[in-house]
């Protein structure tokens, strides 16, 4: 299985705490060693860096930790490979065009028959189910609205149709549109959100502790979201399988896909 990471504030951020955890788990304290990528947003597009090599061995990995780009959303991503070959075209996130903005997506777990899904104007560079799931979502929703819908309607069709493919197998997703981040647990997620008032966190795979009252200010709101937790001293929330949440400004939302109880 991959890990997931994902960011939502409400104020541009950066995320070097919480990558340099997930790093390490990319061959170090984790197997997760076949290729590792993050993307910042900045409005409808986005700056992502992959490589199909592990994070933890990284001279990029390692630059990305030391230098604070700030942004309102992140989606980063280690893998394990089960299908596809260990490559570039291969590395999560994978981004595609929609309705003028850049969209991310990065998956872990295992979509049996996904590949039989038919597919509109979007097609994988890659081998992987992931991908080929991703373009199948962005077929669906380019053929159900003609133009970026209202949020709230976005909202519910993205969780239908993460319904749809957790019914297929395992399906931990983290997708943005730039404006909302969704994240779908199809086996194990788990999320944090920090507000005032700040407190001191400590990560689990690296000796690193941040005073978070010295690094915000009182109005921020940073939401992170994990495969597992990143820290030792903070509350992290476990999401129920098949739960959508969607992410604006750091605050959360949670959804139900149609279907499930």
């Amino acid at each position: 299985m991959c890990e997931l990471l994902g960011m939502s504030a409400n104020v541009p951020t950066d995320i070097r705490f919480s990558f340099a955890g997930l790093a390490r788990r990319g061959g170090d304290t984790g197997p997760h060693a076949d290729g590792w990528g993050i993307s910042f947003y900045d409005g409808r597009t986005c700056r992502s860096f992959h490589e199909p090599e592990p994070s933890s061995r990284s001279q990029l990995a390692r630059l990305l930790r030391d230098m604070p780009i700030k942004s309102r959303i992140v989606v980063a991503h280690v893998r394990k490979a089960n299908r596809g070959r260990v490559s570039l075209e291969n590395t999560h996130p994978f981004a595609r065009e929609l309705w003028g903005r850049r969209w991310t997506f990065a998956h872990n777990g295992q979509l049996k028959g996904v590949k039989r899904l038919p597919l509109g104007s979007f097609m994988p560079i890659g081998s992987t189910d992931s991908e080929h799931a991703f373009c199948w979502m962005l077929g669906r929703l380019q053929a159900r609205f003609k133009a970026l819908p209202r949020p709230e309607t976005l909202d519910r069709a993205v969780a239908d149709l993460a319904g749809e493919l957790h019914a297929l197998g395992v399906f931990n997703m983290l997708l943005t549109d730039s404006r909302t981040l969704y994240a779908h647990c199809g086996k194990r997620l788990c999320y944090l959100t920090r507000r005032a008032p700040f407190g001191t966190a400590t990560l689990i795979d690296e000796d690193w502790q941040v005073d978070f009252a010295q690094e915000t200010s009182e109005s921020d709101v940073v939401t992170v979201i994990a495969t597992q937790a990143l820290t030792r001293d903070e509350c992290w929330t476990d999401l129920a399988r098949g739960d959508v949440l969607t992410l604006r400004d750091g605050a959360i939302r949670l959804l139900r896909p149609a279907g499930l109880s």
